[in-house]
Order: C-alpha cells, then sequence, then structure tokens
C-alpha cells in the first residue's frame, strides 16, 4: 500500500526496517568517540570529592551527506530534483543523515513520472548510530509551476532468510556487484530468482557493475501500463553504473553500454532495455525511461 509523504515514514524505513538489507562492506563508517567527563585537579590542602553526576557524552557523529545533483546527460532532469530533495527533505534531520545515491526513472510521460530514489541513510539510537537504507518509488505529476510530488512508495524487502541460495550468498559476498542497501536487503530476503543472480555473477566476471533496484522499490506495473513489472516479482535488475561509468552520462562509451547490454542477453535476459536500440522487441527495447540505467529481465 502507498504511505504518506510524511517525515516519519522515511526515519522508519531507512532506520529500522531496512537493517537486515545493509552490510558493512557498503555502508559508511562513523566514529563515535564519546569524549570522557572531566575530574577536578586536587588541591594541595585536599582532594575533591568524586562527583556524582554521570560524564558528560557528546552524541555520536552522523556521516556528512551532499545534495544528489543531475547527470549532464539526464532527461528532464527537473522531474528527478524534485523527487530526490523530497527524499533529502524529510530523510535529514538533527538524529539522522540520508544520502542519495541515485535518482532513476521508473517511468517517464509527458505529465507524470516515477523517480526511483535509491538512498543510504543513518540514525542515531541508544548512543549509537545505526545504518540504513530504503529505496522511494516516488510518484510526480507536472503543472505550469514545474513537477510535484504526489506520492511516496518506499521500499519492502521483507525480512532476510536464514538459508540462501549459493548464487545469493556469491553475489551478497562479491566485490564486484555493488548493492544499495534495498538491493542487498531483497537478495537477502531469498525472494530474487536464481536466475538473476546467477546472471548478475556472470556478468560481474567481466564488468563491475552498480546496480540500482532489483525487487522492492519499482513500481509494480510498468508505468503508464497495465502490465505487471518483472522487478516486483524478483526477475529484474537495473544498473546504472557499468566499470565506474554512469550509463546515463555521455561521456560513458557507447560500446561499453551495448557490450554489457548484449552480456546481459547472453546471461539468459529475454528483454533488455537501455538507452539505445539493439535489435527488434521483446529482446530488445530503448526508451526516455531507460536513458539513465540498463534493465534486464528474466522469464523465471
Amino acid at each position: 500500500m502507498p504511505v504518506p509523504v510524511d517525515r516519519r515514514g522515511f526515519l522508519l524505513l531507512s532506520g529500522a526496517a531496512l537493517l537486515a538489507g545493509c552490510s558493512a562492506g557498503h555502508q559508511a563508517s562513523t566514529s563515535p568517540g564519546p569524549a570522557g567527563s572531566a575530574r577536578a585537579a586536587p588541591s594541595s590542602a585536599m582532594t575533591a570529592a568524586p562527583s556524582s553526576a554521570p560524564p558528560s557524552r557528546e552524541p555520536p557523529a552522523l556521516p556528512d551527506v551532499t545534495p544528489w545533483a543531475p547527470d549532464r546527460g539526464d532527461v528532464t532532469p527537473e522531474a528527478k530534483l524534485a523527487a530526490a530533495r523530497h527524499v533529502e527533505r524529510h530523510g535529514n534531520g538533527p538524529d539522522s543523515a540520508l544520502q542519495v545515491i541515485e535518482a532513476q526513472f521508473g517511468g517517464l510521460l509527458p505529465g507524470s513520472a516515477s523517480v526511483l530514489v535509491v538512498c543510504r541513510s543513518w540514525r542515531r539510537a541508544g548512543g549509537r548510530v545505526v545504518p540504513g537504507g530504503a529505496t522511494y518509488d516516488v510518484r510526480l505529476s507536472r503543472s505550469a509551476a514545474g513537477w510535484h510530488t504526489t506520492r511516496v512508495h518506499p521500499s519492502h524487502p521483507g525480512p532476510a532468510r536464514r538459508r540462501l541460495s549459493p548464487d545469493a550468498s556469491a553475489v551478497l559476498r562479491s566485490g564486484r556487484i555493488d548493492l544499495p542497501p534495498a538491493a542487498r536487503a531483497d537478495v537477502r530476503s531469498g525472494r530474487v530468482h536464481d536466475s538473476v543472480l546467477a546472471a548478475m555473477l556472470r556478468m560481474s566476471q567481466r564488468y563491475r557493475i552498480g546496480v540500482s533496484v532489483v525487487r522492492s522499490g519499482h513500481p509494480l506495473y510498468v508505468f503508464g501500463t497495465d502490465r505487471l513489472s518483472d522487478h516486483p516479482q524478483g526477475r529484474a535488475f537495473d544498473t546504472f553504473r557499468i566499470d565506474g561509468h554512469l550509463v546515463v552520462d555521455p561521456r560513458t562509451p557507447r560500446r561499453l553500454v551495448t557490450s554489457y547490454m548484449e552480456a546481459a542477453a547472453a546471461a539468459g535476459s529475454y528483454n533488455v532495455g537501455g538507452p539505445y536500440l539493439l535489435g527488434a522487441a521483446p529482446q530488445w527495447f530503448s526508451d526516455r525511461t531507460h536513458h539513465d540505467h540498463v534493465h534486464a529481465g528474466f522469464a523465471q
């Protein structure tokens, strides 16, 4: 069910609901370092009585975060910026910090859009900093005044499974597959098909993969249609960065992106989308929504 766009919903999700999906390898380090209390120096005549007050402790420091900015190759950057700023406003506060990792389109029509805002977050709790993160499907509408947020659908990866398939465990251990918190939680939930995981592992032998979205946080239906998306069924993953190059960046070599798309098809994807059209549908597709990432969908 969609949730109202309020700050409480963002903090609960980024802090508590997705803790199972975050690993130390993908979380910014913090240095809580509580300061010790000062003692009075003894005089030559007498020693001061010990204070009964508890030692003072500084609250643990939150990581520094920076505002997200569109890339020079972004189509309709105003929509992405409106979505990212909405998430940032609700996720940053005195006891919380949120960093937008990526904002990619989940759908784009002339008067409406879905922007998937992929985040890592931290919150203070019990004298320590707790890491978390979520992906938000931010829905927007366009008017003469610009783009405005209408609804926010947060990711719900589900609880972590005790026993994972060998491919799921290998993906989580891989140093060549970068998963944001919600995507990592998706894999740990056991609800991502092995066809997707096996493809990631196969493609990571040749490329370093920056994944944006796997299952949760993506629209249930292909945006603007009544067709179910492969993502919520655990049968697709999106890549926004290849070998350190953003797919959306016009400076990224075209051949790097097209070879990656071809590798996804060779790994079993029946439905490969991206900024370039490489063949006939349904095997290949390209549109404005996919100018900023490569989609790889799997039949099972």
